[in-house]
């Protein structure tokens, strides 16, 4: 069937439900599915997370859907891929990952994830693609499309304004208009309007005092009457705060189930005349909509999984990134002898922690590739990645000596003697970021800065390979040789780091983020993550490169850097202008003798006017393979009336007359041709100041009397609390099989959920009454709060 068909038959289907089956579709059944209703033919469908892979929850359901999952084929991470610079890569990927949820009997796979990267801290970075809304929105199109166009259906998220994992359920993201629009928006925009994924996923956040999943500023009159977004709209799981206000909003569904508990506030809403049944046939329209496209979707698929991991080989390969390469140490000669130190070699970290988690089919082991590709190797582990996070919690630095991790090291230093090469395998391990809780500093685990260092004093031909999800600081980087990064590359990651150290691929990536030199040189210092409930974003539109290029500060990677083992020549522009259309041509030539590819970013510099803007914004980008020696010529088209900031006085965008300069270039420090264009735009008229954000009201400071919209750890030094605690870290242990890394995610996300999303989202171990009797006594009503336990 056509749209308008599904649309039709879903209009109809809802004229024939009853008040309780409307309310009842607009939640889920279980964590991951939703609901069905057998006489009217709709069968129950489910959705499962992602974004780098497909985690199906095998057996029975957490509400935090962490349990085990079916195996698949684990893809690199956002922040890995973003690297590639690469929209037909993206879509391969998409397009995998939707062939494996047809084959598993998935209907949709939650992602992409675009939040914008304001702090390299935030946890759950390594889901996220980059700090420019360009780039971001761009790639989550492609990856949109290649998913959808299998049948599978996508749900971006998380909309919007969720950049940190710190209080992420409760936290109110303070925001001006033109940051909201020009940042935090765009990306989004750009996903629906290209991508067009069949759900949005709001975020748990408020944004300016209202939460997501009841915003109807951004559900309704964005998302739906500026965008013309059609498909549903879909709560995180356990992000809806007030149901009723939710649906009103344009919050189509509920996930996960709430046990019946907003259902029947919702029937009761209507009932009393609170809420509209027309915004309640709405939402049952396109979640019956849903249902009937999945019904309808192809399903049990055979599958390519073998195919899928030589793709997901090819996208590490294409989103590494050569950071160092002095006196070309990479690749590795032919006849070199090395040793190769890191636990990370032999047992390497591929994705973060958290819902995201995939159950790999096959991991590609680094360490065994090495070996596979001739060269002599000899292997010392070098550090253990267990102890890292006791070390880095050490208050006194001294007491690693003589510790097993000093062991190691002298064990590494004895195992480099006599070899050609030294490769180090070095980066974040899984406890230092994932979702539910953000980073702390920069900083690489103390005891690999350790090896790293002992390591220079007695070779000088050292390769660091780092593996993490985000940006870490380098304090020997101007010691060792070569340095490339792989981010978190996926099951494929082993063989693509080989075949690039050994120049069998050259690599082409190039940074999706800048790496800076410090947490203090970061935008947001001092606004990350906020004070109490609320995080003000007082540097508005300068995140990332924008930041670092307004105010001069020096980076130690910039956006866009990325070295090659060969180089390119960029020659004879010519640049003609219809209207707002400017037309580029120009040549590249590999000077090399190695076939490769490169990545062309297109940057506009803004000129000065009454209106503060950043100095240059990325405004498109190609990547193209040369052969050894070739010269090729681009065409490329950009257009002008895409090079405005958003007027917050008109409500719109605008562009602003005047000359501006097209950059092209290898990052946002390295133009190699510019034009200067000028562009009959509109006269500026909104004043050059930001808004003020800090004078927006204070939140309240959770205190007596405790409200619901207080969190666990608001009130954890309660014994109340410390009980609740307990039972939940005994229900963890239990689902997670001890699993450290999953624990400590979870038990973040259980500190920091709302007391009422402890009702919906608490797997039905504690009662609406119960959470009336605990709420009693967390305010010192010990008497009635216990006694509404009894009764209950």
């Amino acid at each position: 069937m056509e749209n308008k068909e599904y649309k039709q038959r879903a209009k109809e289907l809802v004229k024939e439900m009853s008040l309780e089956e409307k309310a009842g579709l607009c939640s889920g059944e279980t964590c991951w599915e939703l609901k069905s209703i057998e006489r009217l033919k709709l069968e129950p469908v489910c959705i499962m997370d992602g974004p780098h892979g497909l985690r199906k929850q095998i057996g029975s359901t957490d509400n935090l859907g962490l349990g085990v999952s079916e195996p698949a084929v684990c893809f690199p991470t956002a922040s890995a891929l973003a690297c590639s610079f690469d929209r037909d890569l993206v879509r391969e990927v998409g397009t995998a990952i939707g062939e494996e949820c047809i084959s598993a009997g998935v209907s949709g796979i939650l992602g992409p994830g675009i939040n914008m990267k304001r702090s390299p801290l935030c946890g759950r970075n390594f889901e996220y693609y980059s700090e420019d809304p360009i780039l971001a929105g761009e790639l989550a199109a492609s990856f949109i499309q290649g998913a959808e166009n299998t049948g599978t259906a996508t749900s971006l998220k998380h909309f919007a304004v969720n950049n940190q994992e710190r209080r992420r359920m409760t936290v109110n993201a303070v925001v001006d208009e033109r940051t909201l629009r020009e940042i935090y928006l765009r990306a989004f925009e750009i996903a629906v309007k290209k991508g067009k994924p069949s759900t949005i996923m709001c975020s748990y956040n408020k944004i300016n005092g209202t939460y997501a999943s009841e915003n109807a500023y951004l559900l309704d009159q964005i998302l739906r009457k500026e965008w013309n977004y059609e498909g549903m709209s879909v709560s995180d799981w356990g992000a809806v705060h007030t149901r009723v206000e939710g649906i009103e909003a344009g919050l189509d569904l509920e996930m996960p189930g709430n046990r019946g508990i907003n259902d029947r506030k919702v029937v009761q809403a209507v009932k009393e005349g609170r809420l509209s049944i027309e915004a309640l046939n709405q939402s049952a329209e396109r979640v019956t909509e849903f249902i009937l496209k999945s019904m309808d979707r192809k399903k049990n698929q055979n599958c390519d999984y073998e195919g899928h991991h030589i793709l997901a080989r090819k996208a590490a390969r294409e989103s590494m990134v050569l950071l160092k390469n002095e006196d070309a140490i990479l690749p590795l000669g032919q006849k070199a002898s090395v040793a190769v130190l890191g636990e990370f070699a032999r047992n390497p970290r591929i994705q973060g922690a958290g819902s995201s988690k995939i159950n790999p089919i096959q991991v590609d082991n680094p360490l065994e590739y090495m070996k596979q590709s001739g060269f002599s190797i000899t292997f010392s582990q070098g550090y253990e990645l267990k102890e890292e996070q006791k070390e880095a919690n050490r208050k006194d630095a001294k007491k690693q000596k003589g510790t097993q991790n000093q062991k190691l090291r002298e064990e590494a230093v004895a195992t480099i003697q006599k070899k050609d090469r030294v490769i180090i395998f070095a980066g974040l391990p899984e406890g230092y970021e994932s979702e539910g809780f953000d980073r702390k500093n920069l900083m690489l685990p103390e005891n690999q800065n350790l090896l790293i260092e002992e390591i220079c004093k007695v070779h000088a031909h050292v390769v660091v390979v780092l593996i993490g999800g985000a940006p870490v600081f380098l304090p020997w980087r101007d010691k060792v040789q070569g340095i490339l990064l792989a981010y978190l590359g996926g099951e494929g990651m082993g063989q693509a780091v080989a075949d690039i150290l050994i120049g069998k691929e050259s690599p082409s990536g190039k940074l999706a983020e800048t790496w800076p030199l410090s947490v203090e040189d970061t935008p947001c210092f001092g606004n990350f993550p906020g004070e109490g409930h609320r995080v003000v974003y007082e540097e508005g539109i300068y995140i990332g490169y924008r930041h670092y290029d307004k105010t001069q500060k020096a980076v130690q990677y910039p956006f866009g850097y990325g070295l090659s083992y060969t180089s390119f020549s960029y020659q004879d522009l010519n640049v003609r202008q219809q209207g707002e259309q400017i037309h580029l041509c120009f040549t590249i030539t590999n000077t090399g003798s190695i076939t490769a590819k490169e990545i062309i970013l297109f940057f506009v510099r803004n000129p000065e006017g009454v209106v503060h803007r950043p100095v240059r914004e990325l405004r498109d980008f190609v990547k193209v393979e040369i052969k050894a020696g070739e010269t090729i010529p681009i065409e490329h088209l950009l257009d002008s009336s895409e090079w405005g900031y958003y007027n917050r006085l008109e409500k719109r965008f605008m562009t602003p007359t005047g000359i501006y300069e097209i950059e092209i270039g290898v990052s946002c420090a390295d133009p190699r041709l510019v034009a200067r264009v000028s562009v009959s735009g509109e006269i500026e008229q909104e004043p050059s100041d930001i808004e003020n954000m800090s004078e927006v009201e204070e939140e309240r400071i959770p205190a007596r009397p405790y409200l619901l919209e207080d969190s666990l750890e608001d009130v954890k030094h309660t014994m109340v609390a410390k009980l609740i605690l307990f039972f939940a870290k005994y229900m963890m242990k239990k689902e997670t099989k001890n699993d450290k890394e999953q624990m400590g995610m979870m038990m973040a996300a259980i500190l920091e959920m709302p007391l009422y999303a402890l009702v919906t989202s608490g797997g039905g171990m504690i009662s609406e009454s119960m959470m009336e009797g605990i709420l009693l006594m967390l305010n010192g009503k010990y008497a009635k709060g216990v006694w509404k336990l009894i009764r209950k």
